[in-house]
């Protein structure tokens, strides 16, 4: 589709409270378009406060009926959620109004600028964040489009998913679920991890593959194989085991200390207030593609030591009773195992809930969530699972979370199902105790947010 970005100056979102959806939004209002959206969370009163800060930016916000769509709208923009069949789908296309995909003008909008594309299975919106405010502190004042609010930005009263910077460097996730990837030409590539997740490995390589040819300037994880074999230039990659050799990035000493890490990179010291060592995974990415950038070491070190964290990344959310919530978006095998296993160096005991989302990836990933969940609990810690979150659209549900768990008991491990997640309190009663700490996983639900926060003013 041949658009001119320059000359959009109305457009509108169908799905506008998505994390990805919003924050294209505002970043176009922040660049002085007049953006309206809708969602049907907003006509079923489950889209949080988003629609307020929407509108707070000077977003129009409407339902999902159709109504916003008006022939003064000259764009309409559509995630991958939305079907052919919705209203103001079929509305744009009888106003011969042009519609495109979300990724089809984050492609445009990169394109715009200097930008470095955070690609990988794991880890895109921490290494987002922590890049972000890299560039900050080095004075190279960037523009960030994130897949999750920044808690620096939240703070400020925003969603705070994107930001529209002076300077000439944009920082965007870059997409594998449904192949977007493919479509930026990065001034600089980072690709974090490989790992099987909504789709196989082959195909997913092969997806990454193009993403660095796509690059002008490729960094890679040497420490996960699959990334490995896709490094285009050693001295642009970084590595978290020790082993390895001849990289630009060599991350030493881990330590973890309660909420607190600290590693070496390069021999500079860094320490930042999060969990776990996939989150040193992480803050390396990003200080590599940050000096990649024109930053320097002392930069890295010194904006990440103030990092404030991402919404729902390791969010500490307190301490109460005794007993520490930590609220996570982990949502895939590895993720999940790696959030468990962040969590254990605080606590004798993690007592961790998941809502996988999502009846078909929880199918294809069924063997692959048993077994990194399975692999990551001691034998004091417990899994617990409620019932699939659905979004909505077509699908079979032919598969349940209890499935999962009936899997997990299998092999020995204390798992347990609640189908209602309202009941989760009640069922841990004698679970948990001081010294325990309750890990809540789970993602593209919008109300899991209040939920942890209901749990955790619940103990």
């Amino acid at each position: 589709m041949n658009i001119d970005l320059q000359k959009i100056r109305s457009p509108f979102f169908i799905g506008i409270a998505g994390a990805g959806m919003s924050a294209i939004a505002q970043y176009l209002q922040g660049t002085g378009k007049q953006v309206s959206g809708s969602d049907r969370f907003f006509n079923e009163g489950k889209a949080g406060d988003i629609k307020e800060k929407l509108e707070a930016g000077g977003i129009r916000c409407f339902l999902q009926n159709g109504a916003g769509i008006t022939p003064d709208t000259d764009l309409v923009v559509a995630s991958t959620a939305i079907e052919d069949t919705v209203e103001e789908i079929r509305k744009a296309r009888a106003l011969n109004i042009p519609v495109m995909h979300r990724s089809e003008l984050l492609a445009l909008i990169a394109a715009s600028k200097k930008t470095i594309a955070i690609g990988g299975t794991s880890g895109k919106s921490t290494t987002t964040g922590m890049l972000f405010d890299i560039l900050q502190q080095a004075g190279m004042h960037p523009s960030v489009i994130s897949g999750a609010g920044l808690v620096s930005l939240i703070k400020k009263g925003k969603i705070g998913n994107a930001f529209v910077g002076s300077g000439e460097w944009l920082v965007i996730e870059a997409d594998e679920s449904d192949g977007s990837i493919v479509q930026y030409r990065p001034e600089i590539g980072v690709l974090l991890n490989i790992e099987k997740d909504h789709k196989e490995l082959e195909e997913l390589m092969r997806v990454f593959e193009t993403f660095r040819n796509n690059s002008r300037l490729f960094c890679v994880n040497r420490s996960n194989m699959h990334s490995a074999a896709l490094s285009a230039n050693p001295a642009h990659d970084f590595c978290v085991d020790e082993t390895c050799t001849g990289v630009g990035f060599q991350a030493t000493e881990f330590v973890q200390d309660g909420f607190h890490i600290a590693f070496k990179v390069n021999g500079e010291p860094f320490g930042i207030r999060i969990l776990g060592q996939h989150n040193m995974e992480n803050a390396v990415a990003a200080t590599a593609a940050a000096v990649i950038a024109g930053a320097s070491l002392k930069d890295a070190a010194a904006a990440l030591a103030g990092y404030e964290g991402i919404y729902r990344r390791s969010q500490v959310l307190g301490e109460k009773n005794g007993i520490w919530v930590v609220d996570d978006f982990a949502h895939n095998p590895v993720k999940c195992a790696a959030a468990i296993r962040s969590c254990q160096p605080v606590s004798d005991k993690v007592v961790a809930w998941f809502q996988p989302h999502g009846y078909t990836p929880t199918k294809f990933l069924r063997k692959e969530f048993v077994e990194e969940i399975g692999n990551a609990l001691r034998p004091q810690d417990e899994i617990w699972m409620s019932e699939i979150f659905y979004a909505g659209g077509t699908t079979t549900k032919d598969i349940s979370a209890s499935d999962l768990i009936s899997d997990l008991k299998t092999r020995g491990k204390n798992a347990y199902f609640v189908e209602d997640r309202e009941q989760l309190l009640a069922a841990m009663d004698g679970h948990l105790q001081p010294g325990s700490t309750l890990l809540l996983m789970g993602a593209r639900d919008p109300s899991l947010e209040q939920f942890a926060r209901e749990i955790y003013h619940g103990l």
